[in-house]
C-alpha cells in the first residue's frame, strides 16, 4: 500500500486535477477503498464504472463511500467556466474549489450520509495520463504528456499530504466560527483560499446551463438483489437553481408560506381596540420532527455539536442574524401572530401581551429563550477542546454576530442579549488566554466588544439604550420581563428607582410602538429565505434538547439551568485551570 506520509511539492495549476495531490486518475473502488483507513480519510478518482466521472471516496463510520460529482455543462462565453460542478447544493467552477469548499468547511458531502471529507489521502506515485476536468467528464481518449515534475519536502501549495500519528488518530478538533482548517499535528492544511463562487451558478439562467447531455444514472438506494452487489455510489438529491429547481430533500421541507410576507396586514393604530383575553397565549414554534436531531437524544451530542459547527461556519454572520431576527420575532409573538392568538390575548402583539398580567406565559418563555441562546453560546466557546486558536476563533464569532445583530444592523436586541450573555458568562470571561489571544490576532474585534458592544448591552439592562423602531426592529424586552415577574434590581436604593420607572416607561412606549416595530421587522425580513436547518437550530425547543437531552428538557426550568451552570464550570476549569 502506498504510503502517505511524504511530502512532494505541486504545480500551483488549481484547476488541472493533476496538480492536485488528493486526485489519483484513473482508480478502481477497490483500490480507493484500500487507501482509505480512518474516517474523514477521501480521495478524488476518475471512475472506470462511470466513463471517468469524478468520484469522491470517503470514509465514515467505518465504512467506504462513493460520490459520484455531478457536472452541468454550460455554453461557452468568454470569461466563463465550460462546467459548474456539484454533489447537493451549491455549485463550483472546478473540481478543486469544490473540495477546498467541502474540506474547508467541513460540510456533509450529502444530508443522507453526513459524511464529512476532513483529510486527504495523496497519491505517491506520477501519473500516466492526466485528465483535466473538461476532458474527464467530455472525453476519456484525450490526454496530454505530463510535464516532468520536481519533488521535494516543502508542503504542497493547496491540500498537504494526510500524515498520520503512530496511534492512527488525527490530532486536533473541528474549528468553530472559522472559515479556515488549523494545522494541528499531522492535519492537512489549507492555504490558499479560493473565490467565493455560489454567487455564479445561483445567478444563472435556465438558458445558461443544463446537466450534461448524457446525465449520469440515478443511483440506487436499496442494494440491488439481481446483482448482488450493495449501491456503487451514495444517492445525491442536486438541487438545481431557476426553471430546473428540484424538489428540496425531504429531510427540512420548507415552509409552504413565508408567514411574515403572507399573512395579512395589521388593522390601523386607531381601529384596534381591547378585547377582553380569554386564556394565556404561547408563541413556542410547537413541535415538529427534527432534521437535526433524532426522537431521542442526548445532552451535547458531539455528532449534533459537530454539524451545527458545520451549519454556521456556512453562513455570514449577517445571514445567522436574519435568522436569529425572524426565530426571534416568531418566539415574542411580533410576527406570525394568528387571529385566533390575537382574539385569545385581547391585543394584536406580544410586546403588547408582555406588559399584561394575561402575558406570565409569555414572559416566561422570553426569558427562557435569552437564558438558552447564552448558554448554547457559551458551549460553542467552551466546548472547543482543541487548540487555541479554535475557542478564539468561536470568540470572534460570537462578537461579529453580535456586531450583525445590534441597533442599525439586524437590530435584534432579544438575541443581542443572548450572544451577548454568552460573551459576558463568568466562565468565559475567565478564559484569560482565549480573551489574550483575541486581542492579539483580532485586535479590531476585540476593541469592537470592549468599546461598543459592551457599554450598550450595559445602557440596554438600565433602560437607557437605543430603541427606536427602524434602528431597533425587535427590542430589548428582558429588563421589563425580570421586573414584572418580580425579580429585584440590584444597586442604591435611589437608582434603583430611577432604573425602574425607565424599564416601565419604556414598556409601555413598546407596546404603544409594537406596530411600527412590527413593520420594521417585516422589512428586514423582505425577500429573505431562511435555511430550515438553521432556523431549526435556533429555536428554543430545538436549543432545550441540546443543551439538555431529550429527557432533561423535561425537568423544571431552575432544575436545569442549576445543572448546567455546574457543566459550564466543569468545562471552563478543563480549558484553563485556575493557577
Amino acid at each position: 500500500m502506498p504510503s502517505t506520509k511524504n511530502s512532494m511539492q505541486v504545480p500551483q495549476d488549481k484547476d488541472d486535477l493533476a496538480c492536485q495531490p488528493w486526485y489519483h486518475s484513473q482508480l478502481s473502488r477497490q483500490e480507493a477503498e484500500a487507501l482509505l483507513l480512518q474516517d474523514g480519510d477521501f480521495l478524488v478518482r476518475a471512475s472506470e464504472s462511470r466513463g471517468g466521472h469524478p468520484v469522491i471516496s470517503c470514509r465514515w463510520r467505518g465504512k467506504t463511500l462513493h460520490f459520484e460529482v455531478f457536472r452541468v455543462a454550460l455554453r461557452p462565453r468568454p470569461g466563463r467556466p465550460q462546467a459548474l460542478f456539484q454533489l447537493e447544493d451549491e455549485r463550483f467552477a472546478s473540481m478543486s474549489a469544490l473540495v477546498h469548499s467541502y474540506v474547508t468547511h467541513r460540510r456533509p458531502l450529502s444530508q443522507a450520509t453526513g459524511a464529512v471529507a476532513s483529510r486527504p489521502v495523496s497519491r505517491q506515485r506520477l501519473l500516466t495520463r492526466s485528465f483535466s476536468e473538461d476532458v474527464l467528464t467530455d472525453n476519456r481518449d484525450a490526454t496530454r504528456p505530463l510535464r516532468p515534475r520536481k519533488w521535494s519536502s516543502s508542503q504542497p501549495a493547496d491540500l498537504d499530504h494526510s500524515g498520520r500519528g503512530k496511534d492512527g488518530t488525527r490530532a486536533g478538533a473541528p474549528p468553530t466560527f472559522g472559515s479556515a482548517l488549523h494545522r494541528t499535528g499531522s492535519e492537512p492544511t489549507l492555504l490558499k483560499a479560493l473565490p467565493p463562487l455560489g454567487s455564479m451558478a445561483d445567478s444563472l439562467r435556465a438558458s445558461d446551463g443544463q446537466l450534461h447531455v448524457k446525465a449520469p444514472c440515478k443511483p440506487l438506494q436499496t442494494p440491488s438483489l439481481a446483482s448482488g452487489h450493495t449501491p456503487t455510489y451514495c444517492e445525491l438529491l442536486p438541487r438545481v437553481p431557476s426553471a430546473q429547481r428540484m424538489t428540496p430533500r425531504p429531510s427540512c421541507p420548507e415552509p409552504e408560506a413565508w408567514w411574515w410576507e403572507a399573512e395579512e396586514e395589521e388593522e390601523e393604530e386607531g381601529d384596534r381596540c381591547f378585547v377582553r383575553p380569554q386564556a394565556e397565549v404561547s408563541f413556542c414554534i410547537p413541535g415538529h420532527p427534527s432534521c437535526l436531531l433524532g426522537p431521542q437524544n442526548r445532552p451535547l451530542d458531539p455528532i449534533v455539536l459537530h454539524t451545527l459547527r458545520s451549519l454556521f461556519v456556512a453562513h455570514h454572520p449577517g445571514s445567522t442574524a436574519l435568522h436569529l431576527l425572524l426565530v426571534d420575532c416568531q418566539a415574542v409573538g411580533l410576527l406570525g401572530v394568528t387571529k385566533s392568538q390575537r382574539s385569545a390575548m385581547g391585543v394584536a402583539s406580544g410586546l403588547e401581551l408582555l406588559t399584561l398580567p394575561h402575558g406570565h406565559l409569555l414572559r416566561l418563555e422570553v426569558l427562557e429563550r435569552i437564558e438558552t441562546l447564552a448558554l448554547a453560546g457559551a458551549v460553542a466557546v467552551l466546548g472547543c477542546s482543541g487548540p487555541l486558536e479554535e475557542r478564539t476563533a468561536a470568540l470572534k464569532g460570537l462578537v461579529e454576530l453580535a456586531l450583525a445583530l445590534r441597533p442599525g444592523a439586524t437590530g435584534d436586541l432579544l438575541g443581542l442579549a443572548g450572544v451577548m450573555g454568552a460573551l459576558l458568562m463568568p466562565q468565559v470571561s475567565r478564559l484569560e488566554s482565549t480573551w489574550r489571544h483575541l486581542r492579539r490576532n483580532h485586535t479590531e474585534t476585540a476593541l469592537v466588544f470592549e468599546q461598543e458592544l459592551k457599554p450598550l448591552m450595559r445602557a440596554l439592562d438600565e433602560s437607557t439604550g437605543p430603541c427606536n423602531p427602524g434602528e431597533v426592529a425587535l427590542p430589548h424586552v428582558g429588563p421589563a420581563v425580570r421586573l414584572l415577574e418580580g425579580e429585584e434590581t440590584s444597586g442604591p436604593l435611589d437608582e434603583s428607582c430611577d432604573q425602574l420607572l425607565r424599564t416601565l416607561l419604556g414598556a409601555r412606549q413598546v407596546a404603544r410602538d409594537a406596530p411600527r416595530f412590527r413593520r420594521a421587522a417585516a422589512q428586514r425580513l423582505q425577500g429573505f429565505r431562511p435555511s430550515p436547518e438553521l432556523w431549526e437550530a435556533l429555536t428554543t425547543s430545538f436549543l432545550r434538547r441540546l443543551l439538555w437531552g431529550s429527557k432533561g428538557a423535561q425537568a423544571t426550568r431552575a432544575h436545569r439551568l442549576e445543572k448546567f451552570q455546574h457543566v459550564l464550570n466543569i468545562l471552563s476549569q478543563q480549558l484553563e485551570p485556575q493557577g
